[in-house]
């Protein structure tokens, strides 16, 4: 049995999900609020110790095109500084329209309680369960790329 730990990096947070290799079976696990490379280094290591994960699976976010965009570069930048510091193998994966995906997993935000806008708090943690789904699906890709599952085209 292998865990891989699937993360979904972005400017603001990291979304975090578990996979057991054997069961198929993907956990979102949360996100980390970006913060110092140090500081998410820290978290990321301290999840890899805690999950007992094998692998990293970390979505890469090529443009619609398939180009590489100044994200990629950044998402790199500070994947291999992760990667030097816990020391375990690491795959990339494909992550366009994760996002999209995600909402369609989770669905639309809802309103507000009086019916307006929905509150600073409410909208965060949306956000964050996203880039749970998102890292999720991160892994999905990888686990059917492992079992020879031909992935949809864009």
């Amino acid at each position: 049995m292998t865990r891989l730990l699937g993360i979904d990096v972005g400017l603001q947070r990291v979304g975090l999900a578990v996979a057991d290799t054997e069961s198929g079976r993907i956990t979102p696990l949360g996100i980390i609020r970006r913060s110092t490379r140090e500081r998410d280094h820290a978290s990321i290591v301290r999840l890899v110790h805690d999950q007992a994960i094998d692998e990293i699976v970390i979505g890469l976010p090529l443009s619609l095109d398939g180009s590489v965009g100044p994200q990629v570069a950044a998402t790199r930048d500070w994947a291999d500084e992760v990667v030097t510091v816990v020391g375990l193998p690491v795959s990339w994966r494909d992550e366009r329209l994760t996002t999209e995906r995600a909402k369609a997993r989770v669905g639309e935000q809802g309103r507000g309680a009086a019916g307006g806008p929905p509150s600073a708090v409410a909208r965060r943690a949306y956000r964050a369960r996203l880039d749970r789904e998102a890292a999720a699906l991160i892994l999905q890709a990888e686990l059917d790329a492992r079992a020879g599952v031909v992935a949809p085209t864009l």
